[in-house]
């Protein structure tokens, strides 16, 4: 986003930083900040990020205010927060969650039972909601687990060696989190594949289809342009993403003693 919009306008930024935060008055107290600079400031667009924001600030000051919003990476759908509104256009970050299961059952066949890990948020708990369906319509049980802390996630994922394979939600909200202890937790007790739909998860996953994030700011960027040039927001229809990577982490194959098909191997980037 800052690079799209670098020398274009004057950018400020605020971190409501409302994953680390577990309350709802913590939450909405940093949307009341938010809403604050908001009005002090008087940006002629505001680019918000992540589910918290349309539901604590956008949803409940600004539905179809003279105030324009363009929001990305809110998962799935909107329609929990009525948009699009008349001031509000924005990007869904949608994962390729049915090649990644579709994957994955091909890597295990026979494969019966899932397991879903992430982080004890609502945004995690979405997510595990639409891999369930997904996994349903494949004819798989879909458990879930969420982990408030490090040790609570190691033993989720100890756990998930009597699933079939796992799927690696998003580790945002689990503030301990230390990505070497974790991986020198998970090495010796790994033998089940891993599959997760986040880039920054895949050092503790076996295969990644990947959401990639640097297209939600460039699309958040280039419409705040357009809307600053004049354009309505609502004339600019809310879209999802479109690109996708394939990665492979090596190291954790190998250490759970994986097989992965030539074919598959030539398609993706390796993970280091």
């Amino acid at each position: 986003m800052r690079s799209t919009l670098d020398g274009k306008c004057t950018l400020r930024q605020f971190d409501m930083d409302t994953k680390r935060k577990k309350s709802e008055g913590e939450i909405e107290a940093a949307a009341k900040k938010a809403k604050a600079l908001i009005e002090n400031w008087h940006p002629d667009v505001v680019i918000t990020a992540d589910d918290n924001a349309a539901k604590y600030l956008i949803q409940p000051y600004y539905k179809d205010a003279n105030m324009p919003f363009v929001f990305c990476g809110i998962n799935w759908t909107v329609g929990e927060y009525g948009f699009p509104y008349d001031n509000v256009t924005g990007m869904i970050e949608v994962a390729p969650v049915k090649a990644m299961i579709d994957e994955a059952v091909s890597l295990v066949p026979g494969a019966r039972r899932v397991l879903y890990i992430g982080a004890d948020t609502s945004t995690e708990v979405k997510n595990a909601d639409r891999m369930r369906k997904a996994a349903e319509r494949r004819g798989l049980q879909l458990d879930e687990k969420f982990a408030g802390d490090l040790d609570a996630w190691v033993a989720a994922y100890a756990a998930g060696q009597e699933y079939d394979f796992v799927i690696i939600g998003s580790n945002a909200g689990i503030n301990d989190w230390d990505e070497q202890k974790v991986i020198e937790a998970i090495l010796p007790i790994s033998d089940r594949l891993t599959v997760t739909s986040h880039e920054w998860m895949m050092p503790v996953a076996m295969i990644g289809m990947t959401k990639v994030p640097e297209e939600q700011g460039e699309w958040a960027g280039q419409v705040a342009m357009q809307i600053l040039e004049g354009t309505k927001p609502v004339s600019i229809p809310v879209i999802a993403n479109r690109k996708w990577d394939l990665y492979l982490n090596a190291q954790l194959v190998e250490a759970a003693g994986l097989i992965i098909p030539a074919q598959l191997a030539s398609k993706g980037k390796v993970f280091h």
